[in-house]
Parts: C-alpha cells; sequence; structure tokens
C-alpha cells in the first residue's frame, strides 16, 4: 500500500505535464496581453518624452467622451443579449422539441456556421441586402412605396441597426449555448408534475425555469461579452462614428483624433478586460451551477 501510494505520489506531477501547452496558450495569448495592456495603460508620457506610473489614462479613459462610449457598449450589449437570449431560448426550444429528425440537425448546423458569421463579411451582406442601395431596399421601394429607412425606421447605419446585425450571429449563439440545457430537462420531470396536477405554466415555474434559470443568465453574459467586444462589424456599418469603446480605442491607436494616445487606447482596453473577465467568470459559475440538474 505504502509503495503504490508513494507511486502515485511520485506520478502526480507528470499527470499534470498534459496541461502544460494550455497553461502556455493562456500565458502567451491572455496572461502576457493583459499584463502588457495594464503596464501601458499606467505609463504616462511626461515632458521631454519621458515616462512615469500614474493613473492619468485611466482617468481619461473613465470620464467624459470614453466614459459615454463605454457606457453605450454597455447598454447596447444588454440590450442586444437580453433579446437575442428570449429570442433563442423560443427556437432552441423549438428545436429540442420537435420530432423530425431533419430540422434539428439544419437548425443545428446552421447555428454553428452563423454563430461565427460576422465581421466585415456580415457588414457588407447587410448593405448588400438593406442598405441605402440593397436588393430588399430598392424591391420594397418600387414595389411596395415604402422606404426602410423613413417609413420603417430602419437605418442600418445607426446604433438601432447595428444591434440589429449583432442579433444575426447572438441569436445563433444562443441557440448553441442554450440548447443542451433544454435537452438535459428530464421527462420524469413533466411527467410527475403532470400526475400531481401542475398545469404547463405551472411546470415551467416551480420546475424547468429554476433549472434553466443558471443557464440562461449564464448564457446572456455570454452573448453580452460577444456584443461587448465586437468592432469590425460596427466600423464597416457606421465608419467608426459610432461611439462605443471598441471604435474608441481604435482611434486612440490610429491617432485619428491625436497623436501618442497609444497608453489612453490600453487604458480603454483595460476598462474592457474589467467588465468582460468577472462575466466571463459568471458564465463558468453559472455553467457549473446548471450541470448539477441537467445531466
Amino acid at each position: 500500500m505504502r509503495s503504490g501510494t508513494a507511486a502515485r505520489r511520485a506520478g502526480l506531477p507528470w499527470s499534470w505535464f498534459g496541461l502544460v501547452p494550455f497553461f502556455g496558450y493562456v500565458s502567451v495569448f491572455f496572461l502576457l496581453p493583459t499584463a502588457v495592456i495594464a503596464y501601458s495603460a499606467f505609463r504616462v508620457r511626461g515632458e521631454g518624452g519621458t515616462s512615469t506610473f500614474g493613473g492619468a489614462n485611466m482617468s481619461a479613459a473613465l470620464s467624459g467622451a470614453y466614459l459615454d462610449a463605454l457606457w453605450n457598449s454597455a447598454t447596447m450589449s444588454l440590450v442586444c443579449a437580453v433579446i437575442a437570449a428570449v429570442l433563442g431560448v423560443v427556437l432552441a426550444y423549438a428545436v429540442a422539441t420537435s420530432r423530425g429528425g431533419v430540422l434539428p440537425r439544419l437548425v443545428s448546423t446552421s447555428a454553428a456556421v452563423l454563430a461565427n458569421f460576422g465581421g466585415l463579411p456580415l457588414a457588407f451582406l447587410f448593405v448588400a441586402a438593406i442598405g441605402n442601395a440593397g436588393v430588399l431596399t430598392v424591391f420594397v421601394q418600387e414595389r411596395l412605396g415604402l422606404s426602410l429607412r423613413d417609413d420603417l425606421g430602419l437605418d442600418l447605419y445607426s446604433r438601432g441597426g447595428v444591434q440589429f446585425v449583432y442579433l444575426y450571429f447572438l441569436i445563433p449563439l444562443m441557440v448553441l449555448v442554450i440548447t443542451p440545457a433544454l435537452e438535459g430537462l428530464r421527462p420524469e420531470w413533466r411527467e410527475a408534475a403532470d400526475g400531481l396536477g401542475a398545469r404547463g405554466w405551472q411546470y415551467w415555474r416551480h420546475v424547468a425555469g429554476p433549472a434553466l434559470l443558471p443557464h440562461f443568465l449564464g448564457s446572456i453574459a455570454l452573448l453580452f461579452c460577444t456584443a461587448f467586444s465586437s468592432y469590425a462589424t460596427a466600423e464597416a456599418l457606421t465608419n467608426g462614428t459610432l461611439a462605443i469603446t471598441p471604435l474608441r480605442i481604435d482611434g486612440a491607436l490610429s491617432g485619428n483624433v491625436l497623436a501618442g494616445q497609444e497608453n489612453l487606447g490600453a487604458a480603454l482596453a483595460l476598462s474592457m478586460i474589467v467588465v468582460v473577465v468577472p462575466l466571463t467568470l459568471l458564465y463558468q459559475l453559472m455553467q457549473r451551477r446548471s450541470s448539477r440538474w441537467l445531466q
């Protein structure tokens, strides 16, 4: 027994050897860039080209127009996340309860593709479809005499238009993350509720709803982080005029307004990291909590 225990203890470090590539990947592509961003965010350029440590960059990033941009990013992302979460749950429930085999596979495959479709190609797709001279815009104008922008209020190049485009990949993402939870609802729970005389809304209120709630809240956090960090689509649609933090970072790094604002851009990036990391941890926590029931 002692020799076996000693062998297991001696072999313990080797059991962790397989995680070395993972920790190396996380260190190189997350911890190191985060440390560089934090270092740059607190470096303040002084007179004569000298630099010192201080909080001037963070103070500027959390005040004035930059604070407004952070607030706009947060509110836009929250609205998109809630809408996508609700619509995604409805679509995923329809797929999970479908009796056919073709529809679930088709929706799952489409969701996996569309959830990763964004950036410039997505912006071009919507511009070609419902832009000022898009195919659908011209068709509706000529056949129905309606303007998508003036009559229906759909301005693709505004804040609402960007949020509308974000839903194109957020809803499929919600379908991907919530479908396993819906499939994890045990039929025995519904049968037991029906046997006790519970109605449909009572089953969702007291059984299925509480079981799904942690996963649902965690999914909203994931959708929020995805929309909060999106850059290329908003840049392509608004040409950088939308007041959100990712576009403000681009302006600071490229010197569109003032040169030598790289440290301010790092401070803006650090403010985004401070928002995203706790929500990512919340998503992981909610996933663990819901997995206790939905397995």
